[in-house]
C-alpha cells in the first residue's frame, strides 16, 4: 500500500437529530470533532413512512414553490 495517499482514519462523535450520541470512526473532520446530523434515519421520511414533514432549513423548500407556484397552472 502507498505511504500518504490515504485520509486521516478517526473517532468523532455523531449526535442524532432526537439528542442521542454515538462514536464511530471517520475521515470526517479531525480526531474528537463532534458531527451533528439534520436529518438521520429517526427523521427522514424514507425510513418513517412518509408520516413526518422534512424541516426546512434555509427557506430553500418555500423559495421552490414560490420560484414555480404558477408553472402547471394549479
Amino acid at each position: 500500500m502507498k505511504a500518504d495517499i490515504h485520509p486521516d482514519y478517526h473517532s468523532i462523535k455523531v449526535v442524532m437529530t432526537d439528542g442521542t450520541e454515538y462514536f464511530t470512526r471517520s475521515t470526517y473532520g479531525s480526531e474528537g470533532d463532534t458531527l451533528t446530523l439534520d436529518i438521520d434515519p429517526t427523521s427522514h421520511p424514507a425510513w418513517t413512512g412518509g408520516d413526518r414533514q422534512l424541516m426546512d432549513r434555509g427557506g430553500r423548500v418555500s423559495r421552490f414553490k414560490n420560484k414555480y407556484a404558477g408553472f402547471l397552472g394549479a
